[in-house]
């Protein structure tokens, strides 16, 4: 079942348990997605929708932290569930000894030795890492330790 069907089918369970925030979240989802192919002009496979979703959740963490530097909690949690709820249909995130093997692997494939290659480094290693959930900020400080050790 692909991830956009076990969208559909939740949100028909979400209706019937009369859950407002999972069927928010699960709308919201679909929507996203249907945005994209639109944009697109063609159906998205797995990794695309699984992009589409991290980029949701990438908004709610900045909404986050706007929201607790404006001193409004409740609305802060209201997007942590949110999170909660988009993440169980995202692949679990990559360990932190995958992204190591990941950045060690490809700066052997680059030849990389110093900062400036950077741009490099991180494009191989999100392509090793693609669908397994890495945060690109995250990655991006380790890519930095290393080639700057």
């Amino acid at each position: 079942m692909t991830i956009q069907e076990k969208i559909q089918t939740q949100m028909a369970d979400a209706m019937r348990n009369k859950d407002p925030l999972r069927l928010s979240v699960l709308r919201m989802m679909k929507t996203a997605v249907k945005n994209k192919e639109v944009e697109k002009m063609k159906p998205l496979d797995e990794n695309e929708v699984i992009a589409v979703l991290n980029t949701l959740v990438k908004q709610r963490r900045d909404s986050i932290d706007q929201f607790r530097k404006g001193g409004r909690e409740e609305l802060a949690q209201k997007e942590e569930a949110e999170i909660g709820i988009i993440q169980e249909y995202l692949p679990a995130a990559a360990s932190e000894e995958d992204i190591q093997q990941a950045i060690a692997q490809a700066i052997r494939e680059t030849g990389a030795a110093t900062m400036k290659d950077l741009g490099k480094v991180m494009k191989a290693t999100l392509a090793l890492l693609a669908g397994k959930g890495a945060d690109g900020a995250r990655v991006s400080q380790m890519v930095k330790e290393k080639l700057s050790a």
